[in-house]
């Protein structure tokens, strides 16, 4: 064999030299890569702030529309106020001519300071004068008794006449019917007495006479019902108005609300005061807070629901009447809970929840219990430490003991 055929051979002998060196690294790595077990993605356990929220949808319910029309039919003399015009309880919006109304107010009230000065008249004038006259009505029946007896004893000794007798006896019959008279009267006069009561009932009639007149009168002046805005007019000054007839239109200054269905199995959760974001389907860049100011204590057993309120401080411009909003009520927080993917969670919603977590390098099943659950993350209350490494719950088929790496 020559130089060059050894040369050769060497050259063979190396190339086949270094494929077998590499065959056997492959062969290591693959058997390393075998015994460390397959690489998985993970979750770690962090933690950091967690808010948990019950979300739903509902409508809007603002203060409703509030027609102003007149109660009685009149021709408009002044309108005091615009239209979009801000308004307060109570203030002026349409006035009417009321002339009529005042004369019958003036009317009512004469009559009223009739009744009452007949009233007084018999406190100080009829009162007295009666307990006069009866007082003197007792006085002449007992001279009347006196003349009688005195006059039965001359008759009877034969000094007078039975005519004059019988004189004396009837000044005594006309004395006692006029004492009997007197004490009716006296009877009558007095607070318990028929008359005074007819004279009471006839200031009272006066006085609610006068009440109606004068409220005649206000329904002349048509003012707001609660504090507003004004949104519609359909009169004008000089209009002749007739009763029940809508003349403005005002939105009032409620409070505006949102009507929502929440699952009754997050009844749980729910809290009055508790914050929430909204945000309208029409609107979906622009959010708004709303606390939760009602939840009825019955639950629609056709829909498995509970019906809340949520009151809005501050609505804005663009909210209607039966808009579709979607709501997001905060019912927890934890400032520095301990965190784990929900999607890490197997049997989230059991009795048992457990994860399946990595552990010296293998897979071990692991119960946990959970707090607070937020839209992402769920609070871990035992089971796990910071900086576990956990599976995810889906995507990954690993069993319980396999060696693994988890990655991310």
């Amino acid at each position: 064999m020559n130089l060059d055929q050894f040369k050769l051979t060497f050259r063979k002998l190396g190339w086949l030299a270094y494929a077998g060196l590499l065959v056997l690294v492959l062969l290591a790595y693959w058997l390393v890569q075998l015994w460390l077990g397959p690489k998985v993605a993970g979750f770690s356990v962090t933690k950091g702030e967690l808010v948990q929220t019950v979300v739903a949808s509902g409508r809007v319910q603002s203060p409703a529309r509030v027609e102003i029309a007149s109660k009685v039919t009149g021709k408009v003399v002044s309108i005091p106020v615009v239209e979009g015009q801000t308004v307060r309880k109570g203030q002026t919006l349409i006035v009417l001519e009321s002339s009529d109304e005042r004369a019958t107010v003036a009317q009512a009230r004469a009559a009223v300071d009739q009744a009452a000065e007949r009233l007084r008249q018999i406190r100080e004038l009829t009162q007295p004068v009666s307990e006069q006259t009866l007082a003197q009505a007792k006085t002449t029946l007992e001279l009347a008794q006196k003349q009688y007896a005195r006059t039965r004893e001359l008759a009877a000794k034969g000094y007078v006449s039975q005519a004059q007798l019988d004189d004396s006896l009837r000044n005594l019959a006309i004395a006692q019917n006029q004492l009997e008279t007197a004490k009716y009267q006296a009877r009558s006069l007095k607070e318990k007495g028929s008359d005074y009561a007819l004279a009471e009932f006839a200031l009272k009639q006066a006085r609610a006479n006068e009440s109606a007149a004068r409220a005649r009168l206000g329904n002349t002046v048509i003012k707001a019902v609660a504090d507003g805005v004004l949104i519609a007019r359909s009169v004008e000054q000089g209009n002749v108005v007739m009763a029940g007839k809508t003349l403005m239109l005002m939105s009032p200054g409620g409070k505006t609300q949102l009507i929502v269905q929440i699952d009754e199995k997050n009844m749980r959760f729910l809290q009055l005061g508790q914050q929430a974001l909204v945000v309208a389907d029409a609107y979906p860049a622009q959010r708004f807070a709303a606390v939760l100011g009602y939840i009825n204590p019955a639950v629609d057993a056709t829909r498995g629901s509970v019906e809340v309120k949520l009151d809005v401080a501050a609505p804005p411009d663009f909210l209607r009447q039966d808009m579709t909003v979607s709501v997001d009520i905060e019912v927890a927080r934890r400032a520095n809970a301990l965190t784990l993917s929900a999607e890490a969670l197997r049997d989230g919603t059991g009795m048992e929840p457990w994860v399946m977590l990595s552990e010296h390098g293998r897979a071990q099943r692991r119960s946990v219990r959970l707090g607070v659950r937020g839209d992402a993350r769920v609070e871990i209350l035992e089971g796990l430490r910071e900086g576990d490494k956990v599976l995810p719950a889906t995507g990954v088929k690993v069993k319980e003991g396999q060696r693994i790496r988890v990655q991310g």
